[in-house]
């Protein structure tokens, strides 16, 4: 069964930025799919299984960006 989870990035600026996070957290074992709007800044990822909140900014993070807050859930 899949999980989504809605993050805010700060620091996405173009379309490499969010080309860069898309990568990184694609990388992120049992993510499934990740969608990256820069104007309203959203990160939507979802995965099979329960998605590790950790491992998504870890990912943002490598990418050169942060996260506000903690992902929610639809």
């Amino acid at each position: 069964m899949s999980q989504t989870s809605t993050y805010t990035v700060d620091g996405m600026t173009c379309a490499h930025c969010v080309a860069s996070v898309q990568e990184e957290v694609a990388e992120v074992a049992g993510v499934s799919d990740v969608d990256v709007d820069l104007v309203s800044r959203r990160l939507v990822v979802t995965a099979v299984g329960p998605i590790d909140d950790g491992a998504i900014r870890a990912a943002v993070e490598e990418a050169g960006y942060r996260l506000e807050g903690t992902g929610s859930t639809p």
